[in-house]
């Protein structure tokens, strides 16, 4: 059975190769064209009801972020308060949630962090993309939002000259 699999493999690609090596190949691309994003832009998220979130794309993060302080455990209930100093609307705006997840991060001097993650959805381009969120109490954040290298993957393209092209477009 596992020799017929890797006969298939190798066969579909042979194919695939011999498709893409042929002169008259007109390329039909599955995936969808990859977005051009700047090194800031402004975004929504929609289940937790925020809207125009200020955010820095950094593709040297491997986890994306938002800027909580106040972050508490209780009762299998995960709390925390949003902090973005441009909207006062939303800033200390209260949290719970019920599905989280926890990790333990070993930092680069030896100490082990508690993390705390939520999943939730983001606007970009006015498309609808799923995001985990690492909730980050760190004061150096200058922005309420960071999104990273794991959720760019495959979707989009990073123009450090930019900014704001997905909040630009829904203007």
């Amino acid at each position: 059975m596992i020799r017929n699999i890797k006969n298939m493999l190798n066969y579909a690609i042979q194919l695939d190769f011999s498709y893409i090596s042929s002169p008259n190949t007109n390329f039909v691309f599955l995936e969808e064209e990859k977005k051009i994003i700047g090194r800031t832009d402004k975004v929504d998220l929609p289940l937790l009801d925020l809207k125009d979130i200020d955010a820095k794309i950094d593709t040297g993060a491997y986890t994306s972020s938002i800027h909580c302080v106040d972050i508490r455990e209780i009762d299998q209930t995960l709390q925390c308060s949003f902090l973005d100093a441009m909207h006062p609307e939303y800033n200390r705006k209260r949290f719970t949630f019920k599905n989280y997840d926890i990790s333990a991060v070993k930092s680069n001097n030896g100490q082990v962090e508690v993390k705390y993650a939520i999943r939730t959805q983001i606007v970009v381009f006015e498309k609808t993309y799923p995001i985990t969120l690492n909730l980050s109490p760190g004061d150096d954040m200058r922005f309420p939002l960071l999104i990273s290298r794991r959720f760019l993957s495959g979707k989009f393209l990073v123009d450090p000259q930019l900014e704001n092209q997905s909040y630009n477009q829904k203007l």
